[in-house]
């Protein structure tokens, strides 16, 4: 186990489609980070940025453009791109920083101004590019990823398309009682089966979308947080940025092949699941300790696959848990009771972070409509492409 790190502040810009640039986006969610922390910014030593790349060249999307937008006050900077990770990552820096003596509080921020439809990448022949590859050599967008997973989960566990169905059901009644998700209506099961065919069999409702969004945090070392008055803050006890073992015999975006098994016997799990082991064995804990998990629904089909990574059920029980009432709010391990990506939509690198806000809220009980009774234990589990694990994991 490595030293926790107190969240003393989180906050968030709603998720939408707002026309308007990204800093903006970001510097909202920290000044309201810093504002529930209760910190002064002159007082913060160090800012993590959680790139994007889509607002102009590197150095421009780095931490330091939040430090400007901020207010130039002498604090560090980093900035981490780990696609949909790097908001994990970004607080993985942050804490190593807090622990190494480096500074007292570090403020982490992400946020994103996505464009319209799904994600591609940037432009020019790039053939070492495993992303680019999925796109020119197979046309493989990412809804088509998420209907070849959700099609191997039909065909090799038994999920049908009205277990999918009801993951989106659950989270957009959740998402209807989060005032920072983009989309706050409830639907249902046939509303889903009546939406459009995206990557059969996922339909329009399945998949979530791109978004405008940000979150931040302030974090700090437990010493400051005594003498800053938190008596009992939300902790950061773990977090898992790990990369794949070889071999890897499950395919995974953006990969288009897996590993050879020949002369290497596999690992007794996936990637995925290893994330998570990761994060338990730091934390000292494991899935049944858990009062809740914030997951990464880019499809509904995916999140079910989470419930199993996560071992909040055996491989192939998913849907059960799901049908059981298990993982909605009042069951037994609410998931993604934010409302999830299905109700966000994506905005990269803010989405880890405000998984982790998320956790904040519920723990200290401050959630409102969609709180978590007795919430004491909440993990994050996000992936981002090229091998970039993400999972946090929050106490109280």
């Amino acid at each position: 186990m490595t030293g926790e790190v107190a969240v003393l502040g989180a906050g968030m810009h709603p998720w939408g489609k707002w026309g308007r640039g990204f800093v903006e986006y970001g510097t909202v969610a920290a000044r309201a980070a810093l504002a529930d922390a209760g910190v002064d910014w002159r007082d913060v030593g160090s800012i993590v940025g959680a790139d994007t790349v889509r607002g102009g060249y590197p150095g421009y999307v780095a931490g330091a453009t939040f430090a400007k937008a901020l207010g130039w006050q002498g604090a560090r900077v980093a900035s981490v791109y780990a696609a949909c990770a790097s908001g994990a990552q970004a607080v993985d820096t942050a804490r190593a920083q807090i622990l190494s003596g480096l500074a007292d509080v570090v403020l982490v921020v992400g946020a994103d101004a996505a464009p319209k439809g799904f994600f591609r990448p940037a432009g020019g022949d790039r053939p070492d590019d495993p992303d680019w590859l999925r796109f020119r050599v197979l046309g493989a967008t990412n809804p088509t990823y998420f209907g070849l997973y959700a099609r191997r989960r039909m065909a090799l566990l038994g999920d049908t398309l009205e277990d999918f169905a009801q993951v989106k059901v659950k989270n957009a009644a959740l998402g209807a009682l989060n005032p920072n998700a983009r989309y706050r209506k409830r639907v249902t099961a046939e509303e889903v089966a009546a939406s459009a065919v995206v990557a059969d069999p996922l339909r329009l409702l399945d998949i979530c979308a791109t978004s405008d969004g940000a979150a931040a945090l302030v974090l700090s070392g437990m010493e400051f947080a005594r003498r800053h008055g938190a008596v009992d803050p939300v902790r950061i006890r773990a977090v898992s940025t790990v990369t794949p073992r070889y071999p890897r015999t499950v395919l995974d975006l953006p990969d288009i092949a897996t590993d050879s098994a020949v002369a290497v016997e596999p690992a007794g799990d996936t990637f995925r699941a290893s994330i998570a082991r990761a994060a338990y064995e730091e934390a000292g804990i494991g899935p049944e300790d858990l009062s809740l998990a914030e997951v990464y629904d880019l499809s509904t089909a995916l999140e079910l696959q989470w419930y199993e990574d996560l071992g909040l059920c055996g491989e192939g029980e998913a849907a059960k848990l799901l049908r059981e009432g298990a993982t909605s709010l009042g069951g037994r391990i609410p998931v993604n009771v934010s409302g999830g990506l299905a109700s966000f939509g994506e905005a990269v690198p803010a989405q880890a972070i405000a998984q982790v806000c998320e956790l904040t809220w519920q723990l200290r009980g401050t959630a409102g409509d969609r709180q978590v009774a007795g919430a004491r234990v909440g993990i994050t589990a996000n992936q981002g492409l090229f091998g970039h694990g993400s999972s946090v994991i929050a106490v109280r």
